[in-house]
């Protein structure tokens, strides 16, 4: 048994799968076959159970994946320990997953700042609308919009954040005034897809008393431009405000909801100083950045 083969073994494992596995390693599916047969083999167990979902861990694997990741973590300490000495700027990739709405519209500037710095880092962001598996090393680290409270996690708080009622503003003229809560109820309202709200941070409407919605998407993008596209009124992040001037708040002093951005990684990584300092960089331009936008509205 060597690192390369429970390099193999914990893609699979991530992955449920050799084709996924391979994708990740960058080599043939056919290749992650033969590489854990020849692991299994020679460890005299099967590791793997397959089922119409993909690769399961069997009791053996599962027993097996642990000690993967000491080595895993063994691998990467040994990786950080031989950096250059002196050297300031952080190399090789790291892979951010983030809600939709901070990656497209705070991330890019965040990763601009830091690029400036580190022009040998490679920064990937993965906009998903939904949490990611930090134990199958989906990322690196994520943005989340509530701080876990279970797993093996490093959770710490970035920045608070603001959302705001908005419209634009030929809609807003062509449409009856809003004056109270109860006027909206004379509009269309656009929000997120009732039965796909991943995080209870994400119900704005409800919090707002809203109970009608009439055109909705899991995607925080998706409704910026339904509402830019002058289909009804919606809750949208302060910090897209700058990215659509004609858009304009409807009842700023009665709806402005508060909510926080959270850092999260694998509680293993804590001794990973690459990635560690890379945290402690992303944390401080994020709350910048947050900031700085809010500030343009």
């Amino acid at each position: 048994m060597n690192w390369d083969d429970l390099r193999v073994f914990l893609a699979v494992a991530r992955t449920e799968s050799l084709s996924g596995a391979g994708r990740q390693l960058k080599i043939d599916p056919a290749t992650v076959g033969r590489r854990i047969a020849r692991l299994e083999e020679g460890l005299g167990v099967t590791l793997f159970a397959k089922s119409p979902q993909g690769y399961e861990l069997t009791r053996d694997g599962g027993r097996l994946l642990a000690h993967a990741e000491t080595a895993e973590q063994a691998v990467t300490l040994g990786a950080e320990t031989l950096t250059e000495e002196g050297d300031a700027g952080l190399k090789g990739v790291i892979r951010i997953g983030a809600p939709d709405g901070c990656a497209n519209y705070v991330l890019p500037r965040v990763i601009a700042r830091i690029a400036q710095d580190h022009p040998d880092l490679e920064m990937q962001v993965i906009a998903q609308p939904r949490l990611f598996n930090l134990s199958k090393r989906e990322v690196d680290l994520m943005v989340s919009v509530s701080a876990p409270t279970a797993g093996r996690l490093l959770v710490q708080k970035i920045t608070d954040y603001h959302l705001s009622l908005a419209g634009m503003r030929p809609y807003l003229r062509r449409q009856p005034g809003i004056r109270t809560l109860e006027d909206l109820g004379a509009h269309k309202m656009v929000g997120y897809v009732p039965d796909l709200i991943f995080d209870k941070e994400l119900d704005y409407l409800e919090e707002i008393g809203v109970k009608q919605v009439d055109y909705t998407s899991n995607s925080v993008s998706v409704q910026l431009n339904m509402i830019r596209a002058e289909l009804g009124i919606g809750v949208v992040h302060d910090f897209c405000l700058p990215y659509v001037p004609r858009m304009r708040r409807v009842l700023p002093e009665q709806v402005r909801l508060k909510r926080a951005f959270w850092l999260v990684r694998h509680e293993d990584d804590r001794k990973v100083e690459r990635l560690s300092r890379f945290c402690e960089i992303f944390t401080r331009e994020m709350r910048e950045v947050v900031e700085k936008l809010e500030a343009e509205t």
